[in-house]
């Protein structure tokens, strides 16, 4: 499967914002986050990113769709809610790169897009000069109703990319489930790995 690549950063990204929250309403609806999308919420979470000058967002496309997106910014530039369990924990945050997300649709997964939106995302890291990279994953129980007999979870694939679950470092945020009436809050555990090119 050929693949286009396009790195978005900083002020660059407002072009995109209605296509990659599309994008994002469409693969978060799946299990595990079960997002019930709002266009207009995700405007206003992309345009964190676009006015962070050091952020970065990888836009990938087959046959002129866009079909994939991961997103970066410095934890100084993201919202209070993420920022919160390492200003607890004492940990500057000034030392680390936030990885937002990775999607992809349904159909091109499994031919090494995952793996290069890591590769990008560390690269840049070490371009900001990032002692740490983390992000965050929702926690589902394991007998969650609307949890798909073949659903296989990404802890392996994260460890594999050098990444440690953090159990330590949770936060809770809220969104409205595609089986809810209205928003609830869900926990989130982060998941660390420092940047070996960085003392």
């Amino acid at each position: 499967m050929q693949f286009e690549y396009l790195e978005v950063c900083g002020a660059e990204i407002d072009t995109y914002r209605d296509a990659i929250g599309l994008l994002r309403i469409a693969v978060f609806c799946e299990f595990p986050y079960l997002y019930d999308g709002d266009l207009d919420y995700e405007r206003e979470y992309l345009k964190v990113y676009a006015e962070s000058k050091d952020s970065l967002i990888v836009l990938l496309h087959a046959n002129g769709q866009l079909v994939g997106a991961t997103t970066c910014i410095p934890m100084v530039d993201e919202s209070e809610e993420f920022q919160k369990p390492f200003l607890d924990a004492g940990i500057d945050i000034a030392t680390i790169l936030y990885f937002g997300e990775s999607i992809i649709l349904p159909a091109f997964r499994g031919a090494g897009a995952g793996h290069e939106f890591f590769a990008r995302r560390e690269q840049h890291a070490h371009r900001v000069g990032a002692k740490w990279m983390t992000f965050c994953a929702v926690d589902r129980p394991a007998n969650h109703p609307l949890r798909p007999s073949d659903y296989r979870p990404l802890d392996e694939f994260w460890t594999r990319m050098g990444f440690a679950k953090n159990e330590n470092l949770e936060c809770t945020l809220q969104w409205k489930d595609i089986d809810e009436d209205e928003a609830s809050f869900k926990k989130l555990t982060y998941w660390t790995k420092a940047n070996p090119s960085i003392e």
